[in-house]
């Protein structure tokens, strides 16, 4: 059975507020979370994610809570190119907390693989996808975070 949730931690060098910034403003997403992005801040809001290597796939989203700036999730869509629905989309939920001058804690959860309509070996590829893909994707977020705005 694949697992439903993915958690992930990293230490970014950069204030909260900095950190909330490239998390939630497109022209910061775009930079570090896939090539292109639209966020609509707000809950109910939709967001787009698109990643030009990979045959220009677009991940829609709506956004779920804003607690600025330390609470955000979103609901998005699996595949890429389809509209949020109860079956095909996953909660991702950002945390954001000091961690010290300068330093934000930010944490990344992710659920709702096993409500995915679809096999049992997609959806364990679907996990996989993910816990790689959030790997790379904080690390350039830390990245481009850290470097001076």
């Amino acid at each position: 059975m694949a697992a439903d949730k993915i958690e992930r931690e990293i230490i970014v060098e950069a204030p909260q507020e900095r950190v909330w910034a490239v998390l939630t403003e497109a022209e910061h997403v775009a930079k570090w979370f896939g090539d292109s992005a639209q966020v609509d801040l707000t809950p109910g809001g939709k967001a787009a994610f698109g990643w030009s290597q990979y045959d220009s796939s677009t991940h829609h989203a709506v956004i779920e809570r804003v607690e600025a700036p330390g609470f955000f999730s979103y609901r998005w869509a699996r595949p890429a190119g389809e509209p949020v629905t109860p079956g095909n989309s996953t909660l991702v939920e950002f945390t954001l907390t000091a961690a010290g001058p300068g330093s934000t804690r930010l944490r990344v959860v992710e659920t709702g693989f096993t409500d995915l309509d679809v096999s049992e070996e997609e959806r364990g590829t679907a996990v996989q996808e993910n816990i790689d893909g959030w790997r790379a994707e904080l690390g350039e977020l830390k990245d481009y975070a850290e470097q001076p705005a």
